[in-house]
């Protein structure tokens, strides 16, 4: 049936479905109608228009999400889709790409095949394992009690260092999650980039999320042009991404120092100011007189951060010019008073800091609070070769003087200086010296040698030796200062230091000890203690009495972290025999 249309009106015959012949006159204009007339709709039933639109990256739909779909429409999806579940949509393909380590991209050649890996697969057993740890997580809630139950995540180092040692090579399935894993955890990656091997490097070039791999990927080098490729290694220098040419160079300066210095110079004056630092700080490895011609030159850079750097390495060579110049002004500014009684140590710290000590690395500004004479004459003293003091004071050796008195107070200056000397000069003998005896009084309290440079001087001992110090000195003081020894003590820990740990874990419980004060001590002992100590647990399980002036529940909370420590030490047994090497 039609209807015949006004003039202002031009009518349309449409089909129906009833019948081919059959015809409705639809007109293409509608008269006026006033506004509460006219049918709104909602930002969700709003189509999103995505013709024409190129694919969204997956911050484009962050940022739609965040701003939602009425304020930021889409810019992808199916068309005639509600914004909202257009979002969706884009976001899940998204996901899925980039799950797959691809970057989505048009039409575009595809990406050369994954290096081979030569190591030995795997044993299934442990990369079931591996796949556990991978999924677990840590725990949302905030304090509280943890339970027994292990904490997985926590394992995952020990784990990667025995499969490393082992020589594995990582399962390709799970890759991406032990990538992700490092991502979010920066201690993680050494370990875990050495067992994801070449391949790590060829996924961080495909998704962005792992471009961490490309600085630094120990074992996963492979992707870069050996030394003796010239140029590859040229163009990849002067041509490839920041975090590639850090890699380049570390790669080359571990096998080759004098090659990666060489390099470095090509482009040094055009650097900018944070990578000739990032690069300067490569020439640690591998550190050698043969590096001071470079170092002193940078010396003179425009950048103060550089300029310190470069007198940092200088001064961790003993036989360096900077070495002998930063000793020749120590030296003027302590010597031993004979006079006294008792021979003593006085110090005439230095008036100002001239031209030449700002040169060698002298930080003229003192920081807040600190005296600037103070400061200047400690930064000469922790620069200066520690052999100088033998001859300069007399011929004492480091432990006698380190027994010299020191006046006026300079004392803890001069024996903190003297600490970071031995730490960054790697000076065992004055490390001992400085240490003293674990089960001396002044071992425990502040003394002159603070808790944590006590913990950086360690790092100059030999493991076991570090070991027996740590013991002895929970011995003698406990638990209540030793946390930050224990963190630098080998994995696992060896069986005097495990012993004390224990006991005196054992001691604090029934003497009612506040539990949660030794958490962090319980956390390391279930990740350092060595799994052979799991049957010594076994008597401390129970729930012991408590006393009238425990805290409430400490015995409860005990009970239940000694069973967790027990769970797992036998657990972490588990995975070395799993990998073969218990």
């Amino acid at each position: 049936m039609n209807r015949t249309s006004s003039p202002a009106e031009t009518s349309v015959d449409i089909p129906t479905e009833t019948s081919a012949e059959t015809s409705v006159d639809i007109p293409t204009k509608t008269p006026l109608t006033t506004p509460t007339e006219t049918p709104l709709k909602t930002p969700a039933e709003t189509p999103a228009d995505t013709s024409a639109k190129p694919p969204a990256t997956w911050e484009d739909l962050v940022t739609t999400a965040l701003l939602g779909t009425d304020r930021r429409p889409p810019a992808a999806g199916a068309p005639g889709r509600a914004a909202p579940v257009a979002l969706l949509d884009a976001a899940a393909a998204e996901t899925v790409r980039r799950r797959a380590g691809l970057r989505p991209a048009r039409a575009a050649a595809r990406p050369d095949p994954a290096p081979a890996d030569p190591r030995p697969a795997l044993p299934a057993a442990a990369a079931r394992r591996l796949a556990m740890l991978l999924a677990d997580r840590p725990g949302a809630g905030g304090g509280g009690r943890r339970g027994t139950a292990p904490d997985l995540m926590e394992l995952l180092p020990q784990w990667l260092a025995a499969a490393n040692a082992r020589g594995f090579a990582a399962p390709a399935e799970l890759l991406p999650a032990l990538l992700d894993a490092a991502r979010g955890r920066t201690d993680l990656r050494p370990a875990a980039l050495a067992f994801a091997g070449p391949r790590a490097v060829w996924l961080a070039r495909l998704n962005p999320d792992w471009r961490f791999a490309l600085r630094a990927a120990p074992g996963g080098d492979a992707a870069l042009p050996r030394p003796e490729d010239g140029e590859r290694v040229r163009r990849l220098w002067q041509e490839g991404l920041f975090a590639e040419r850090v890699a380049l160079l570390a790669a080359i300066r571990a096998r080759e120092p004098a090659a990666a210095r060489e390099l470095l110079a090509t482009t040094w004056a055009t650097e900018r100011a944070e990578d000739r630092l990032m690069f300067l700080d490569s020439l640690r490895t591998g550190l050698g007189a043969a590096d001071e011609p470079f170092l002193e030159q940078a010396l003179s850079d425009r950048s103060r951060n550089v300029r310190a750097t470069a007198a940092e390495l200088l001064s961790a060579l003993p036989g360096s010019a900077l070495a002998a110049r930063m000793a020749v002004r120590a030296a003027a500014c302590v010597a031993v008073d004979r006079t006294r009684e008792v021979p003593s140590i006085v110090v005439e710290a230095p008036h100002e800091c001239d031209s030449s000590m700002e040169r060698d690395g002298v930080l003229p500004k003192a920081p807040a609070g600190r005296g600037e004479r103070s400061w200047w004459f400690g930064q000469l003293v922790e620069a200066a070769p520690l052999g100088t003091w033998s001859a300069r004071l007399g011929g004492r050796t480091p432990e006698e003087i380190v027994a010299l008195p020191v006046t006026d107070d300079w004392r803890s200056e001069l024996h903190a200086a003297w600490c970071r000397a031995a730490v960054r000069q790697r000076d065992a003998g004055w490390a001992r010296a400085l240490l003293g005896a674990p089960a001396a009084p002044e071992a425990g309290g502040p003394g002159a040698v603070s808790l944590a440079e006590r913990a950086k001087l360690l790092g100059t001992l030999p493991p076991g030796e570090r070991a027996d110090w740590v013991a002895g000195f929970i011995a003698a003081h406990g638990l209540s200062e030793a946390f930050q020894l224990l963190g630098g003590c080998a994995v696992p820990w060896s069986g005097p230091l495990g012993r004390a740990v224990v006991d005196a874990l054992n001691i604090a419980r029934d003497a009612g000890s506040y539990p949660w004060s030794f958490s962090g001590v319980m956390g390391l002992a279930e990740r350092c203690l060595d799994p052979a100590e799991a049957s010594r647990l076994d008597g401390l399980l129970a729930v012991p009495d408590e006393t009238e002036d425990a805290s409430p529940g400490a015995g409860g909370y005990w009970a239940e972290a000694f069973q967790r420590l027990g769970t797992t030490l036998r657990l972490r047994a588990a995975m070395l025999e799993e990998l073969g090497t218990a």
